[in-house]
């Protein structure tokens, strides 16, 4: 169950939530939008994440996802987390995207990409739809859905397991909008708050991030490798 979990919070740093919760946080009347994204993704990750788990079971795509997930698939991208987060750290991206905006010259301006323009109309239905067309499957949740398979838990257990993974996959969602239920009036001043932090220590934060997660990944690989 631990691998389970620590699956779930590697599907949590999806780009695409990370990027739509931040975006939404930024417009007006959040809590709205981000129930909106929620309950979508809630209920295509949840549906994709039965049919897998039950209607597939035993099948050549499950075989294939339980021969393909592995512990050196654990090791390969703790890998790269610690890669990214040594480019970050030297400061070899700002490096790198300078060389290659030199190579590509001045370009035009194409605005920011559809979703994020779609979450901008400040519509709750919007962020639902978006929030159900992006949340597929990616190679963390299909990991999380191999281990809970590899339980032999009841039906009702699969069930709950598999919400409770959604559950803290969305976490990003799910605490803003948690603390703008609890306390309306000062969750405002911190969210503006954590954007001043942000704009001062994202990049730090973030090879952090990627250095404790990479880290993780790689001593679970080596373990499930020499288990």
């Amino acid at each position: 169950m631990a691998q389970i979990f620590l699956l779930s919070l590697t599907a949590a740093l999806n780009p695409v939530l990370v990027g739509a919760a931040t975006v939404m946080l930024l417009l007006p009347n959040p809590k709205l939008l981000m129930l909106g994204y929620l309950l979508g993704a809630l209920m295509t990750s949840i549906t994709l994440g039965l049919v897998i788990v039950f209607a597939l079971k035993g099948s050549s795509t499950v075989s294939t996802t339980q021969n393909t997930v592995n512990p050196g698939i654990d090791v390969a991208l703790g890998a790269i987390l610690l890669l990214a987060a040594v480019v970050l750290g030297t400061g070899r991206d700002q490096a790198i995207a300078a060389r290659r905006q030199a190579r590509k010259g001045p370009q035009e301006d194409k605005g920011p990409p559809r979703w994020q323009q779609a979450l901008s109309k400040g519509s709750a239905r919007t962020t639902f739809a978006v929030g159900a067309l992006l949340t597929l499957p990616g190679a963390s949740y299909l990991a999380g859905l191999d281990h809970i398979e590899k339980q032999h838990l009841s039906t009702t257990g699969t069930v709950l397991t598999v919400i409770g993974f959604n559950l803290v996959m969305l976490i990003l969602l799910e605490l803003p909008l948690l603390s703008y239920t609890i306390a309306p009036d000062w969750t405002p001043g911190a969210v503006e708050r954590a954007k001043a932090w942000v704009g001062r220590n994202g990049h730090q934060a973030a090879v952090i991030a990627l250095t404790v997660l990479g880290a993780a990944l790689v001593v679970k690989g080596i373990a499930g490798l020499v288990s």
